[in-house]
């Protein structure tokens, strides 16, 4: 096989690097246009996670959530990982029945969630207010750790194995023949290419063009803020998320991490941070978590999501041409599993799981599979 050259340098990219040299392809080489994980990876509140309402999204979260777990030892990174659990707070009955129909799904595949009551749901997170509150749902395997850390160990790992990661070069262009990538075009010159992914995230719709792919990938402004230090806060801290108004927190260092999706954040490349969205931050602090009201708060940052119309990831190929992205705020928890699933993709082996439904062909005409619910 040929030069196998992947353009992105977050978590999905990096993790596609290494599983791809680690299996023995001898020319890969990963392009990043800033420096390795920049892009939204390292935006990224840490969550790692299975509990999800489409099947696929379970099987990649559980297999990442064990990948995670071994870390250290494969590829051989301490990411920090905090196995808390996940805490969704639930406050209408549509929810409590669409959770419980999900909780069972994941039980099935082997997921450890759980529905709960709200009582024990305040013992576990007891910043809550429980007001309105009717049910929750938990797994205690999920968690969160470092973006950073998980690059840094995919990235060390495939040039270990004798991948070539280069930052600072951005793609310009894509050459086809006959339906096939041949050439990416860069800053630096032209790159002859046997097989060509785009593990470019956000930025994935202008990479999809050049290679006459149509990867409905939009930009959108996910924004995340600090508290300052808490000196009685517990030592566990679940990662708590009010589901019907996305708020969320998780400990970080001494303090909290909260963010939110903002409603009226308008699509687009928004990469600065900005402050417009505090007044509903803070009202969705004030319904679900009050007492946070008096606890001051540090810098924040902005990140992008890569959303699709079903809020699910485009995992697939068109001919020589393979891209895994769109993951609408899962990409990083999904990252290690996706680069087992490229890497199999790429050497015609048959994936751990069926990724077929992901493939972009899903929206021609339209159409598309059920939305993932569980968006945070």
């Amino acid at each position: 096989m040929g030069k196998v050259v992947i353009i992105g340098g977050g978590a999905i990219g990096t993790s596609i690097a290494f599983h791809l040299a680690e299996a023995g392809v001898r020319d890969v080489v990963l392009l990043e246009r800033a420096d390795l994980g920049t892009g939204s990876t390292c935006k990224a509140a840490g969550g790692v996670r299975a509990q999800f309402s489409d099947r696929i999204n379970i099987e990649l979260g559980a297999r990442s959530l064990e990948a995670f777990g071994r870390f250290p030892q494969h590829p051989g990174q301490e990411i920090d990982l905090h196995r808390v659990g996940y805490l969704f707070l639930l406050s209408t009955p549509e929810d409590v029945k669409s959770f419980e129909q999900d909780v069972r799904l994941q039980n099935e595949l082997g997921v450890t969630s759980r529905m709960i009551d709200v009582a024990e749901a305040k013992a576990m997170s007891p910043l809550i207010d429980t007001d309105g509150l009717l049910a929750a749902a938990f797994s205690p395997d999920d968690g969160h750790c470092t973006p950073e850390s998980v690059v840094l160990g995919y990235a060390t790992g495939a040039r270990r194995h004798g991948a070539t990661l280069r930052t600072g070069v951005t793609v310009t262009g894509i050459d086809t023949a006959g339906g096939e990538v041949r050439t990416v075009h860069t800053d630096r010159g032209p790159i002859e290419a046997d097989a060509v992914i785009c593990a470019a995230g956000a930025w994935s719709a202008a990479i999809g063009t050049m290679a006459g792919v149509d990867l409905p990938v939009v930009p959108l402004r996910r924004q995340i803020i600090f508290t300052e230090p808490m000196p009685d806060l517990a030592e566990v801290v679940p990662f708590t998320i009010d589901f019907s108004s996305t708020y969320y927190f998780h400990r970080e260092g001494r303090g909290l991490l909260m963010g939110m999706s903002d409603p009226e954040q308008e699509p687009g490349f928004h990469l600065d941070y900005s402050d417009d969205w505090l007044p509903r931050l803070g009202a969705a602090i004030g319904r679900r978590a009050p007492g946070l009201l008096d606890v001051g708060l540090c810098n924040g940052w902005a990140g992008l999501y890569e959303v699709t119309p079903d809020h699910n990831a485009i995992i697939g190929r068109s001919g020589n041409f393979l891209y895994a992205t769109g993951f609408s705020g899962h990409g990083f928890l999904q990252a290690p599993a996706v680069g087992e699933v490229i890497r199999d993709l790429y050497l015609d082996r048959t994936p751990f799981v069926d990724v077929s439904p992901l493939s972009t062909d899903r929206f021609a005409a339209g159409a598309s599979g059920r939305p993932e619910t569980h968006i945070v």
